[in-house]
């Protein structure tokens, strides 16, 4: 039998009592929004008969960080084993919009901390990929896997390193995340930062042992990604990993299977800074590719051209 609303108030200030002060889970009742007020008004007269219905209500509670709530639903029989159409949990739900109290909750619960949703990706992956910063340090240090992976295979790392987030790729790395692990298209951490130009994460990443001359999907290099950074990527930091990469030991004339290198591939994009820097380094403008064509050949507008023509 559903319990009434003033059993909740009850129920949340006996929790809250036995909780320091100090605490995510304490503040989190100690302020309840107007969105979990609504809610839980909403479920109230709902009168969830079910646990299917009460484990909905939990979901929805996670997601909201109303931690009162969840309490009252879990007393009353939802489980935090169960799942939505989508196989994530509420633990999960919690991690993907970044309500670390609530996370602390359901971990005190027992939910389970490596739980995978359909796409394979656990709480870990999904707070790593919306930036949650602190959310995916403390699914860490509660002894998530960091090597589990999301869609396509990829991993909490690659996803940091997407996002040039240097402060988690910092704690993967120091929870064991394998820095050289491929997706499914083949490509590792490394490739995600060197092409959206985050010079930090590739520098760590770097450190961590990954190996600058590495060959990865269709043979390309670390060094032709930066060469080929993303559009809206940062052209200093795109240079300045390509230095990095260099420094490591990168090979400059090292062709993928269409037999471009690292200078083609700036080329036919138009990064003419890129061009000048790979030029400066002594990249041979001379090389053509399987098709018979060289860098000039390939170059995307009249500067790039131009400064190939130079010498």
């Amino acid at each position: 039998m559903p319990m009434p609303l003033i059993f909740l108030r009850f129920c949340a200030c006996f929790v809250l009592a036995a909780v320091p002060a100090s605490s995510g889970v304490a503040r989190a009742f100690a302020a309840e929004t107007p969105a979990c007020i609504e809610l839980t008004r909403s479920i109230e007269q709902a009168k969830p008969d079910s646990d299917l219905r009460r484990n909905i209500a939990l979901f929805n509670a996670a997601g909201k960080g109303c931690i009162p709530l969840a309490q009252k639903l879990l007393d009353a029989g939802a489980s935090v084993e169960a799942s939505n159409r989508f196989g994530t949990t509420a633990l999960g739900e919690a991690a993907r919009v970044g309500r670390l109290a609530m996370v602390d909750f359901l971990l005190a619960h027992g939910a389970a901390i490596n739980a995978r949703n359909v796409s394979g990706a656990t709480p870990l992956f999904d707070a790593v990929d919306a930036d949650y910063i602190e959310v995916a340090e403390r699914l860490l240090d509660k002894g998530a896997n960091p090597n589990l992976t999301g869609r396509s295979e990829l991993t909490p790392l690659a996803a940091a390193a997407y996002h040039g987030n240097d402060r988690i790729v910092a704690a993967l790395l120091a929870h064991h995340a394998d820095p050289n692990a491929l997706d499914r298209t083949e490509k590792a951490p490394i490739l995600y930062a060197a092409a959206q130009g985050f010079v930090p994460v590739v520098r760590r990443l770097l450190d961590a042992g990954v190996d600058a001359k590495a060959r990865y999907g269709n043979q390309l290099t670390a060094l032709m990604w930066a060469a080929g950074y993303a559009d809206g990527a940062d052209e200093a930091g795109a240079a300045r990993i390509a230095q990095l990469l260099l420094e490591h030991g990168a090979s400059i004339d090292a062709a993928d299977n269409r037999g471009r290198t690292a200078l083609m591939i700036a080329a036919e994009t138009g990064h003419l800074r890129m061009v000048e820097l790979l030029l400066a380094r002594g990249a041979d403008r001379d090389l053509r590719d399987k098709s018979g064509k060289t860098a000039a050949d390939l170059a995307a507008s009249e500067a790039v051209r131009a400064r190939l023509a130079a010498k």
